[in-house]
């Protein structure tokens, strides 16, 4: 545990109170311990944020790190430095694992390794259903025993109506959200990107939006006739998003999330064949970028997620239809989401909202606060930096980045991390 940190100058922005202003923030032995216009250092370590944003550490409610099972990817370690990099101070990882997370020995095994990577915080999230097959429940009681923070099978999706029911029911019982990956697998079938003009004129079996809309329109009345909680993972589709507002305003118990590459790329992008614009659910259309950009202004969408999923690069120079699904994201999330505030869709205690507070309270973590007595997990990032994406340079063992040689603004300086700092290239 450290002693005393002091951050001068800079622009605290803390959208769970609602403070934003030129500020000090002490912190000490782990914890916030005040915000305030001006704070002696008193031997503290100081960090000099004058023209920069201070905020609470991020939160990304969705990655894949990889390990157990497929560390030549991504392991725990390389992972939530990548996401400390980011200004992620806490990264809830999938359960996709080999062999899958759907037991407590597996939750504690990665507890144990991220104790041991100094990085940002990772927060296991359990299978959902064993072997993430659809068919019978996973060891809910044990696992939530063990530490995970959430349910759910992503990457597949529950098909079983009665399961899935079952499913929200014993979760709501151990005070667990079911994370639902919203796709119809028959509807789906061998798609590879949208289906729509793209796929047909470069003749690629296509996923119809309807995959997504019609499994969430399931789990919004479901959640509805339960009472439980559901939360909707990386929503790409307009239609989806009317589904959640609808829901949100008769009262159903409904969260929703969207990745930086769903509120930014279009289908178009996949006009070059290139496999890192491949994702699931794939890229949709203009109007799909649109509705979800105004899911995120008007409070539809409840937290701006990564999917972070790191693959090699030979395995994404595959053919199209060949080549696995999924892009990294946690060190390009703030660039990307920063354009939200340049255009004028957010304000910036609106964004840093979507990855911080708002995201902690879908799941119920701590952090995502300056709050006195919050854990001392903070970003110092730079708003008017302009960088441009070199995969060659993350931390992530993945490189497959849809943004690659883009030109981003707002960079992440500093990262802390219980009052420890975990990323500080610059020596602030």
């Amino acid at each position: 545990m450290t002693g005393r940190m002091l951050i001068t100058g800079g622009r605290v922005v803390d959208p769970s109170s609602g403070f934003d202003g030129v500020a000090d923030v002490l912190l000490e032995n782990g914890a916030v311990a005040s915000v305030a216009p001006s704070i002696p250092s008193d031997g503290a370590r100081v960090i000099n944020a004058k023209g920069l944003v201070v905020s609470p550490g991020f939160i990304d409610l969705h990655a894949h790190l990889r390990e157990p099972g497929d560390e030549y990817k991504e392991t725990i370690l390389s992972g939530s430095m990548a996401a400390a990099a980011g200004g992620f101070t806490a990264v809830c990882c999938m359960a996709n694992t080999k062999p899958v997370n759907d037991n407590g020995s597996i939750t504690r095994y990665i507890l144990e390794k991220a104790s041991q990577a100094k990085g940002a915080r990772v927060y296991p999230i359990g299978a959902a259903t064993k072997g993430l097959e659809g068919k019978e429940l996973a060891e809910i009681g044990e696992m939530k025993q063990a530490g995970v923070v959430a349910l759910s099978d992503d990457g597949r999706c529950v098909m079983n109506a009665r399961l899935f029911q079952n499913a929200l029911r014993y979760a709501s019982m151990f005070g667990l959200t079911v994370v639902e990956h919203c796709e119809d697998v028959n509807l789906a079938k061998d798609g590879v990107i949208n289906e729509g003009e793209v796929s047909a004129r470069l003749g690629i079996k296509g996923v119809p939006a309807p995959a997504e809309t019609v499994v969430a329109g399931r789990d919004v009345e479901i959640a509805a006739y339960t009472g439980c909680r559901v939360h909707l993972a990386h929503i790409s589709a307009k239609e989806t998003v009317s589904a959640v507002r609808a829901a949100k305003a008769r009262g159903v118990r409904v969260t929703c999330e969207a990745t930086p590459h769903h509120f930014t790329l279009t289908e178009k992008r996949l006009e070059t064949f290139d496999a890192n614009f491949k994702m699931n659910p794939p890229l949709r259309r203009e109007e799909d970028v649109a509705a979800i950009r105004r899911g995120l202004a008007d409070g539809t969408i409840d937290a701006i997620a990564t999917d972070h999923a790191p693959h090699l690069q030979w395995e994404k120079e595959l053919e199209i239809d060949q080549a696995p699904n999924g892009v990294v994201g946690l060190e390009t999330a703030l660039g990307v989401s920063m354009s939200l505030v340049l255009d004028g869709t957010l304000s910036l205690g609106a964004m840093i909202a979507l990855l911080t507070n708002r995201p902690a309270g879908v799941f119920g973590l701590p952090g995502g606060t300056l709050a006195r007595g919050a854990p001392a997990d903070v970003a110092v990032f730079d708003p008017e930096k302009s960088w441009v994406v070199d995969p060659h340079l993350f931390l992530s063992k993945g490189k497959n980045s849809p943004f690659a040689g883009t030109e981003l603004r707002g960079k992440n300086l500093v990262t802390i991390v219980g009052g420890e700092i975990v990323y500080n290239p610059t020596d602030l």
